[in-house]
């Protein structure tokens, strides 16, 4: 008996020491959870240690990876798991989290600007004046804590203006059906890719109108992403396609307005 303690406390030293400057939970007796960014071999040697007296199946790991993307102030999270049954979701505040206890969790993180949905990731944008050394810890830790919760993801059904999937029209004529399934096709992935999403919001005059979200929202790159990546390809495929132009939804518009009132009152005296 007191060999089985020894060689547990062993073990969470030791993954502790693996784990340092990520996160570690024993969320309860017989569910183990970590989370780091690093590669799968952690998990492995952690299974090494395991204590002689515990079932391998009464042990459950959860490596959350991160990776990084052009955005310096955009983290993608990677839990190996679905998260946004289809296309992906973004919450751009607080105010649009309603309907996701993940996404409420989350902006309950000090210096967690927006949250992204991706299939198979979340992207977190982070506030300028935080960095990630102290924020990925913190993230990390709260997403092993969800899923081992068991919570639901989402609460409700996403509408079609909370989600980042291209509105559809009553009828596509075929420049804007070549649009889309060019944008679907060869381009969002390439920009899932990196914790972001693209969303059609129009064709008018030439100008193919889109909205970026996730990682692509502030980044230093996303113009030169708009005008020298997507804008060429689009322009290469449609001959009808003269520029492309980032949009904004009033809404997020109004959101951010309103949170930079809200914030300089609170700093005044």
């Amino acid at each position: 008996m007191a060999a089985a303690r020894g060689s547990g406390r062993g073990l969470e030293l030791l993954l502790r020491g693996w784990a340092r400057g990520r996160s570690f939970s024993v969320c309860n007796p017989r569910c183990v959870c970590f989370a780091f960014s690093s590669t799968s071999r952690y998990r492995e040697k952690a299974r090494l240690l395991i204590p002689s007296g515990v079932q391998l199946a009464s042990v459950r790991f959860m490596a959350i990876q991160t990776q990084d993307t052009p955005n310096p102030n955009s983290l993608k999270f990677l839990p190996r798991c679905q998260v946004a049954e289809s296309g992906s979701i973004d919450f751009p505040n607080v105010s649009t989290a309603h309907c996701s206890p993940l996404a409420q969790q989350l902006f309950q993180i000090e210096g967690v600007k927006s949250v992204f949905f991706g299939r198979d990731f979340i992207t977190i944008t982070k506030q300028n004046e935080i960095e990630w050394k102290d924020l990925r810890p913190r993230v990390s830790a709260a997403l092993v804590d969800f899923f081992a919760s068991g919570l639901p993801i989402m609460t409700e059904e996403v509408s079609q203006a909370d989600s980042a999937q291209s509105q559809d029209g009553e009828e596509d004529d075929e420049v804007v059906a070549m649009i889309k399934e060019l944008l679907d096709t060869r381009i969002r992935p390439i920009v899932q890719e990196d914790g972001g999403d693209i969303v059609y919001k129009g064709f008018e005059n030439g100008i193919v109108k889109l909205k970026l979200v996730g990682s692509c929202t502030g980044c230093p790159s996303s113009i030169v992403t708009l005008k020298s990546g997507i804008q060429n390809m689009l322009q290469f495929y449609i001959p009808e396609v003269d520029g492309v132009e980032q949009v904004q939804d009033e809404v997020d518009e109004a959101n951010i307005t309103a949170l930079s009132e809200l914030e300089k009152r609170l700093k005044d005296p």
